[in-house]
């Protein structure tokens, strides 16, 4: 890369050095005194970290891209502004920077790369405890959230699709950005991502107890949206019941009037008769259902107690306990754990945008809609992707998105959901920001995390029971060798790449496990069986099942 296709500023320092790249070169460059662009605008998140559970789908992203193009990438200073004052790190990586793109001979250039990987990472940490600050320029931003560090290495077409991508969050789904991701960690509205190293206790007793009361609150808003849900669940049946009486007691109070000896009227039919029957069936139901309802009622009104009571407590405690920076150091390490594994070991670890490495469509980008449009489609054929079962109801909870700008191509689940909330607490998947294929990578995560649901759900009898024990015990049966999950990722995105439009590619065995334990919706399942006699066979196993049910 000569040159001339540098940005100005950089061209410029470059220039002043004459080419001569030792460390003495640099130390007269200053990243402390560049006045700040223009910052983002105050934006609340807090309503995508909530959980609704009346909600039962994605609205349709209509829009994926800006009309028009904003200017950050156009602005002269963007390159200083990124750096400045940020110290040696922001020192380290312009030297590395500036070596690696005016080196010509390939090994030298190897070993530049390398330190750049490094050196980059480096100012990112340095970056990560400040994107709580309203006040941050928005190159910085841009940086954290694509890895953009000099815009002068888009193409100008790339340029352009970063430039009209839609920087603020106006979906209300929890899909983040890095730079969004770590403004929650910072507020305290996301908790730390689980690792399993063990955690110190603090020192600072308000922090401790601050922290104390929101693992609490966690674990008691999973019962709160439960039991609310359930008296919702109940109150639905209920009305629909006591309507049905009432529909059966109007029909048993019509008579209609007796020819010839007007005004009486005709005694019951046989028809009303047997309504008496089906009322008492359906009192004696109302009054089970009643004894059902009024346990929930009791479970919701505990927990809304020790819900109001922690909110209180929480508010009065210490006005401001900020997030410990040695909390958003930890969730950095385990960010960047997460970066290395979209990776992959074999893969392109370079952590700064480049055209060199960049080779995605602007719709196969891991932008936030893009991503919100394949996880429609996902749920569209897989209606149960998003849903966790409890007490026999499907809790739909979409789980967190963090998307990384990194070139890999494997996205995955971290965690299936908080270990202070098992029942209506977010998982939290990750998503490469610039892979080959998006939808493969998203794919990959969906399975990871329907995986580890199933697996909890199963608990100690995983190997045995439902579809982590099927999968396994098919495994096991061909002998293979290798990681359980992995093949049952590989064979999850078969079934929703191939399966899914009739294409037979999937082990007999498996195709039936699938369609029993993670099945399509109901009209692709009446396309399918018109295909074939394989599916048709598989949808009459679902008759089956359903007419044998309680026996």
């Amino acid at each position: 890369m000569d040159n001339q296709e540098l940005d100005p500023e950089i061209e410029k320092l470059l220039a002043e050095s004459e080419n001569s790249y030792s460390s003495d070169s640099f130390t007269d460059l200053s990243f402390d005194d560049i006045p700040d662009n223009s910052s983002e605008p105050a934006e609340d998140l807090s309503v995508a970290s909530k959980v609704d559970l009346s909600v039962t789908k994605f609205n349709p992203i209509t829009k994926f891209f800006e009309d028009t193009p904003h200017n950050y990438f156009d602005d002269s200073s963007y390159y200083k502004s990124c750096l400045t004052n940020e110290g040696q790190a922001a020192q380290r990586v312009h030297q590395v920077l500036s070596r690696y793109l005016t080196c010509t001979d390939p090994k030298d250039r190897t070993v530049y790369r390398q330190q750049l990987i490094t050196a980059y990472w480096e100012i990112i940490r340095t970056m990560a405890p400040k994107m709580g600050d309203l006040s941050l320029p928005m190159s910085k931003r841009l940086m954290f959230r694509f890895g953009v560090l000099l815009p002068s290495l888009f193409s100008p077409e790339q340029k352009m699709t970063f430039s009209k991508a839609i920087l603020k969050n106006n979906t209300g789904e929890p899909v983040y950005y890095m730079d969004e991701w770590f403004k929650e960690i910072a507020s305290g509205r996301l908790s730390l991502s689980a690792t399993d190293e063990v955690r110190v206790k603090k020192s600072s007793s308000a922090s401790s107890d601050q922290s104390h009361l929101q693992q609490l609150k966690n674990k008691n808003d999973g019962k709160l949206q439960s039991s609310e849900s359930f008296v919702n669940a109940k109150e639905s049946e209920r009305q629909m019941l006591e309507q049905e009486l009432l529909n059966r007691v109007k029909a048993i109070c019509e008579h209609n009037q007796m020819i010839g000896l007007e005004p009486h009227t005709m005694p019951l039919t046989e028809g009303q008769k047997k309504l008496f029957a089906e009322i008492q069936e359906r009192l004696r139901t109302l009054q089970k259902l009643d004894k059902e309802y009024v346990g929930y009622i009791k479970e919701f009104e505990e927990a809304k107690s020790v819900s109001e009571s922690l909110i209180s407590k929480m508010q009065n405690a210490p006005d401001t306990v900020t997030v410990a920076k040695g909390d958003i150091e930890t969730e950095f390490n385990t960010v960047r754990q997460m970066a290395k594994m979209t990776v992959g070991r074999q893969g392109n670890q370079f952590p700064v945008f480049t055209r060199e490495f960049y080779h995605c469509t602007p719709q196969g980008t891991g932008f936030r809609e893009n991503v919100l449009s394949i996880m429609a489609w996902i749920e569209e054929n897989d209606p149960g992707v998003f849903c966790r079962i409890h007490k026999n109801t499907a809790h739909r909870i979409v789980p967190y998105v963090l998307l990384v700008p990194t070139y890999g191509d494997f996205g995955f689940c971290w965690e299936p959901f908080d270990r202070y909330n098992r029942v209506t607490s977010r998982g939290r998947i990750v998503i490469p920001m610039y892979p080959r294929d998006l939808k493969i990578s998203l794919l990959m995560a969906v399975a990871d995390l329907r995986w580890q649901v199933a697996k909890e759900k199963a608990s100690y009898y995983w190997m045995e029971e439902g579809l982590t024990g099927h999968y396994y015990q098919y495994i096991e049966k061909q002998k293979l060798k290798g990681d359980l999950k992995s093949y049952f990722i590989n064979d999850y995105v078969t079934w929703m790449t191939k399966e899914v439009d009739g294409v037979q590619k999937l082990d007999k065995q498996v195709r039936a496990i699938f369609w029993r334990y993670i099945p399509f919706n109901q009209q692709k399942k009446e396309e399918l069986k018109k295909r074939s006699v394989v599916y048709q066979e598989l949808y009459q196993r679902d008759i089956n099942r359903s007419m044998s049910d309680g026996y």
